[in-house]
């Protein structure tokens, strides 16, 4: 573990390329940080350049006890899942999946681009739910970018995406507190983050960081003391993101692409993908098989861990 202070936990990525230059860099879940607020997964995929030929779709597959929260600073996907939604996802724009009880779904390179040079750039998310939601219906919500609150604090533009800050509050609705800002600090900029949660993280999206004085390297994450805020500073311009919210109500179990508070419950969610019995995406005929034989929750050295 490496710390930025002797309070602030400092999370480097864990990088991987998916082939033709596509990068994603997973920060969350961490041996050291499992979770901030409700969120226990966090990808930072791109700058990569898609061309006329080469694609990076994600087919079909399952989701249970989590919301996915997809942002593009950059490029278009295409979204299609088990509820016969169909929604472009594009920069600015915010994007909730609740899987709830269960949902497939697809991110594709929209038809319109399939002959186009484009950049795709943005992060994945997942919200854990709260253990009395985690049943739910599943259900899918866009909020395009001209309904997120922008404003300028401290003379730094914030996009408060989910959540409250400031004075403006998100139309996106969540199952518990969530807070997700999208901040443009100016070179030589400062910017005094308050305590807007018990439970809050910072992300260098595109340079260098200082998190109260201490550096923090471009795609590195400084997750904050429980309750405090911090002043964050840049020499450069630099892009930044901030997640948190309460923490989660108990410990969370992740195995492949499913969430829960029980285990026996991803279980029963590998055997009903196992078998199809999850949903379908209209449309379309390909699918992601599930991992592993026998598929499993596995004790934490082997790669699941409790959140």
């Amino acid at each position: 573990m490496t710390d930025a202070t002797p309070e602030t936990r400092l999370l480097k990525p864990h990088d991987k390329d998916l082939g033709g230059g596509f990068n994603v860099r997973r920060l969350l879940p961490a041996a050291q940080q499992r979770s901030v607020g409700p969120f226990v997964f966090f990808d930072h995929f791109g700058p990569a350049t898609e061309q006329p030929g080469t694609e990076h779709d994600v087919r079909p597959h399952p989701h249970i006890g989590l919301s996915t929260v997809t942002y593009l600073f950059k490029g278009a996907m295409m979204h299609r899942d088990s509820l016969g939604s169909v929604q472009e996802i594009l920069p600015g724009a915010i994007n909730w999946m609740i899987a709830g009880r269960g949902i497939v779904h697809s991110e594709r390179k929209p038809e319109r681009l399939k002959a186009d040079t484009y950049v795709n750039h943005g992060l994945q998310l997942w919200a854990a739910l709260p253990q009395a939601h985690e049943e739910i219906e599943p259900s899918f919500e866009h909020t395009p970018a001209d309904a997120i609150p922008e404003l300028t604090e401290q003379g730094v533009a914030v996009r408060v995406l989910v959540g409250e800050a400031f004075g403006a509050r998100s139309p996106v609705k969540t199952l518990s507190q969530t807070v997700y800002l999208d901040i443009a600090l100016p070179a030589g900029g400062r910017f005094e983050l308050p305590a807007l949660a018990p439970e809050l993280a910072v992300y260098a999206v595109d340079a260098d960081l200082a998190v109260n004085g201490e550096q923090v390297p471009v795609h590195s994450m400084a997750v904050l003391p429980a309750g405090q805020g911090a002043v964050l500073t840049a020499s450069a311009a630099a892009r930044l993101v901030v997640i948190g919210g309460e923490p989660l109500d108990g410990p969370r179990y992740i195995t492949w692409n499913f969430v829960s508070s029980r285990r026996e419950r991803i279980l029963e969610a590998g055997a009903d993908w196992a078998a199809q019995r999850m949903g379908h995406v209209p449309g379309e005929t390909e699918f992601i098989p599930l991992p592993g034989k026998p598929f499993g929750v596995r004790e934490p050295d082997t790669g699941t861990t409790p959140v």
